[in-house]
């Protein structure tokens, strides 16, 4: 029986208690947060030790597993302190707040030889799986052009709104945004030819639209959270093929072709509780890619295997572009 230790109770560790609670051969040890209540909650129907500092539960549980779902600035700290602890550990995305963390990460990864997944749960969705599929086994030929769509109403669910703090999240652009790149970049590769606008007015790092080239096509990816509370939540591709057009918007997952536009059938993942269930807000009602990345994560655990899926190498080169658009300078 593995056995977690969660560290962070807000939304994304409710998500991925949730999920363990249906992983078999898998039990929630062990949960920390400074909110006590948030800890309870989520340990409900265990008998998951509770924790008020993730460095308690570091130091006095007994966890084979450690999952660490805090706010973006305290990864770093928490993750380093972990691999001296454990041989398994999961980290939230964005992977650190800066690129020098995520590689100072990978050192002590190296150093203590402790298995790393982050969690940039777009590659494990089911939509985006099977697209990836598609691309790979050239099904309708080569790829056209592709655009990418995340856009969100202002963060408020955030431990002491710290996610409208870009010096403590990145900003849309390392916490949302990063989703879709972190995509892009396992389907097609890196590119130095890309162009990004960024918002020159209201919140930094409140928005990114970034338009990136390729030997024969290009891909444009757009994110921000500077909407109203009144906009809903949309995750939206569209993929340009020779012989077909792939789109997940408002009227599902569709493909068109030269039989006409139809919906494509998807079996979602059995982790379906809705955002109302659980603690911290948020507006995502569907569990599956959470539960996807976790299982394969704890299957990766069990069998002694290094996850090749979501990589910490992966994540920081993600970070690391992020960041190049962030600091887009045209003039330079």
């Amino acid at each position: 029986m593995l056995k977690v230790g969660l560290i962070g109770c807000g939304f994304m560790g409710a998500m991925h208690a949730a999920c363990y609670k249906k992983i078999e051969g898998v039990k929630l040890a062990a949960v920390a947060d400074a909110r006590k209540e948030c800890a309870e909650q989520i340990a409900a129907g265990t008998d998951a030790r509770i924790f008020a500092d993730g460095n308690d539960l570091l130091e006095n549980s007994d966890a084979d597993i450690i999952d660490i779902c805090l706010p973006t600035f305290m990864h770093a700290e928490y993750a380093i302190k972990a691999m001296d602890k454990v041989r398994y550990l999961f980290v939230e995305k964005p992977v650190a707040l800066t690129a020098e963390e995520g590689r100072a990460m990978i050192e002590k990864s190296k150093m203590t030889g402790c298995r790393v997944q982050v969690g940039q749960v777009i590659r494990f969705w089911d939509e985006y799986v099977y697209l990836k599929n598609v691309i790979e086994q050239g099904l309708y030929g080569k790829v056209v052009n592709a655009n990418f769509k995340r856009i969100s109403p202002r963060p408020v669910w955030g431990w002491q709104n710290w996610l409208l703090d870009y010096r403590l999240s990145g900003g849309a652009g390392q916490d949302l945004h990063i989703h879709d790149i972190d995509y892009i970049l396992s389907l097609f590769g890196n590119t130095n030819k890309f162009y990004s606008v960024k918002n020159t007015l209201g919140e930094k790092n409140s928005y990114v639209n970034t338009l990136m080239e390729y030997d024969d096509f290009a891909v444009s990816a757009e994110g921000g959270w500077g909407l109203p509370n009144s906009y809903p939540f949309k995750a939206t591709f569209r993929v340009v093929f020779e012989n077909a057009v792939i789109e997940n918007a408002e009227k599902g997952f569709m493909i068109y072709d030269k039989d006409g536009g139809r919906k494509i059938q998807m079996q979602k993942a059995p982790c379906g509780q809705s955002d109302s269930e659980l603690t911290g807000g948020g507006n995502i009602s569907d569990l599956g890619g959470y539960y996807n990345e976790l299982l394969y994560f704890c299957r990766m655990a069990a069998e002694n295997r290094i996850p090749d899926r979501a990589t910490l190498e992966d994540s920081v080169k993600s970070l690391e572009f992020v960041l190049k658009e962030i600091n887009f300078d045209i003039n330079k």
